[in-house]
């Protein structure tokens, strides 16, 4: 199949949709719904330069890595871990989860109210709402060290999840704005379907064509868990890692419960394809 994608014989986004199903992921489980990749880092210019390596997130890095700084801080706090700690990893937090999912499609149903059960039966603090693309993708990759999260498909597809249309209240931020539709990178111009068409240009460009394998290597390849994972600064916590623990040979019932409702809330690392 990779064979396929490098004569573009098969698109990138139905390669990442293979490939998520390969590895167990589903639409019709969000503790395993399929993950895609930040491909960009421009959500500021006015124009999209996808001719720019520049534009581009770094896919060979994991989002935790994309700057030198916070590179570091995850690298200090995995030998932190290892000398006090039995979980030894580089993020307490995951890429991909139900809560992820939800809050990303929030103004839609059924995610409106499978996002609200998960919070208890509302909606979040509005600051802390999925708002604005521009502010996530610095979240995730630069300013919030509990933020390692990734895309879903939906970003590459369906202009509708960016929008409320069905007016929710959502609440109001401190600085006094009110929530409604995702804002936009100046790019997108405000229009939903203008940021999907130069979203998707993006994920099919050659830069993303002739790095996606790397970015493939972290999630669903050999950098996903054991030495080449701590190399990549890409090891997440224990419990992540649903097919190495076996809930079978747990015998105590409370650590068996927190392990399934830590994998439930937090995510799971897709099975290696």
């Amino acid at each position: 199949c990779f064979l396929f994608l490098q004569k573009r014989e098969i698109s990138n986004f139905d390669y990442l949709m293979y490939l998520n199903t390969l590895a167990g992921r589903s639409y019709n489980d969000y503790m395993q719904y399929p993950v895609f990749p930040w491909v960009l880092a421009d959500y500021h210019s006015e124009t999209l330069n996808l001719t720019d390596p520049r534009t581009f997130r770094d896919l060979s890095k994991p989002m935790g890595a994309q700057t030198v700084e916070r590179k570091q801080k995850f690298i200090q706090r995995f030998n932190e871990v290892e000398k006090n700690l039995s979980a030894q990893c580089h993020y307490c937090t995951h890429y991909s989860s139900a809560i992820i999912v939800a809050s990303y499609l929030v103004r839609m149903e059924p995610f409106t109210q499978t996002f609200c059960s998960l919070q208890g039966g509302s909606f979040d603090v509005a600051d802390r709402m999925f708002h604005s693309v521009k502010s996530t993708w610095e979240s995730a990759s630069r300013d919030n060290m509990s933020d390692v999260r990734e895309l879903t498909p939906e970003f590459f597809y369906l202009p509708e999840f960016l929008t409320n249309a069905n007016h929710f209240e959502l609440g109001c931020m401190q600085d006094g704005t009110v929530l409604g539709d995702v804002q936009l990178p100046p790019w997108a111009d405000g229009d939903p379907h203008k940021f999907i068409l130069l979203h998707r240009q993006a994920l099919e460009s050659d830069y993303v064509s002739a790095h996606l394998h790397r970015w493939i290597d972290l999630i669903f390849g050999h950098k996903q868990h054991g030495s080449a994972a701590v190399e990549a600064v890409n090891t997440y916590h224990p419990y992540f890692y649903g097919d190495k623990t076996d809930l079978n040979n747990i015998k105590d019932p409370l650590i068996k419960s927190t392990i399934l409702g830590f994998i439930s809330n937090f995510g799971q690392i897709p099975k290696q394809v």
